[in-house]
């Protein structure tokens, strides 16, 4: 039987899958939203270059700017993007994505030393927290495919992928 608040966290966790999913589609096609279709990665453009050229800042900025248009860095960052927001939208791979995610939003955090609104804590971090509850309560079970992903035998062999 499935608990009322299971059904918080998986909205939580395909409303987190979204997020990382739009922003993979908005740098591919250029939607207008953070990314101009003229500056989006299908007409040629960097999707981290925006970023890391211009909204670094703190002690670590000169760091993550050396990566911007990086080639490699664009491949990783879009892949990551897409699986992470396959792999919450479909609840499988949860754990996975939860630690992925995290990472992702940990770099972009120390790419913000210090974040404005607050110094320590923000919106990344608070993601990031979400990822891990995510992964704790095993969120992909509900409106998602995470008991079936978790029965395969490659799964089972492998538990850290659930």
């Amino acid at each position: 039987m499935v608990k009322k608040e299971q059904y918080y966290w998986a909205l939580l966790r395909i409303g987190l899958g979204w997020t990382f999913l739009w922003a993979f589609l908005d740098k591919l096609w250029g939607l207008g939203f953070a990314t101009l279709k003229e500056n989006s990665w299908l007409a040629g453009g960097s999707p981290t270059s925006g970023f890391l050229l211009h909204g670094t800042k703190g002690p670590l900025a000169g760091v993550f700017q050396m990566l911007a248009g990086s080639a490699f860095v664009d491949w990783l960052f879009m892949i990551g993007l897409l699986l992470l927001g396959v792999s919450l939208i479909l609840g499988i791979g949860v754990r996975v994505a939860a630690y992925a995610g995290s990472l992702l939003l940990f770099m972009m955090w120390l790419a913000l030393l210090l974040p404005a609104n607050n110094p320590f804590l923000d919106e990344h971090i608070l993601y990031i927290f979400a990822l891990m509850g995510l992964s704790l309560v095993k969120a992909g079970r509900v409106w998602g495919l995470g008991l079936w992903w978790s029965k395969q035998k490659l799964v089972k062999q492998n538990p850290w992928m659930e």
